[in-house]
C-alpha cells in the first residue's frame, strides 16, 4: 500500500475536509490505486523519448488576424427591440 488511512486523514484535515469513515476508506483505496499506477509508469524506459507538451506538434493554431470592416452603428441597431439612437437599451440589473 502506497498511502495509509492516517495519511489521507491528515491531508483531509489540512484541506479542511470532513470525511466519514466510509469516505476515508474509499479515498484511501482510490489514492492508493493512483499512486500504484504512477509507480508502474516510473518503470517505463523513457530515456530516449523527447519530452512533449502535445501529442501533435502544432506551431500556431490561431488564424491570422485580418482587419475587416465591421458593422456600422445604424446596422447594429437596426434589428434591436429597444434603442436610444446610439446604444442598445437593456433592463437594469442591480
Amino acid at each position: 500500500m502506497k498511502i495509509t488511512k492516517d495519511e489521507v486523514e491528515h491531508v483531509a484535515h489540512l484541506a479542511r475536509l470532513n470525511l466519514s469513515n466510509k469516505e476515508l476508506v474509499m479515498m484511501t483505496e482510490q489514492l492508493d490505486n493512483i499512486l500504484s499506477y504512477i509507480e508502474k509508469l516510473k518503470e517505463l524506459d523513457t530515456e530516449n523519448i523527447e519530452p512533449t507538451t502535445h501529442a501533435f506538434s502544432i506551431s500556431n493554431a490561431f488564424r491570422d488576424d485580418i482587419v475587416e470592416d465591421s458593422l456600422s452603428q445604424q446596422s447594429a441597431l437596426a434589428n434591436c427591440q429597444k434603442q436610444d439612437g446610439e446604444c442598445f437599451v437593456v433592463p437594469r440589473i442591480i
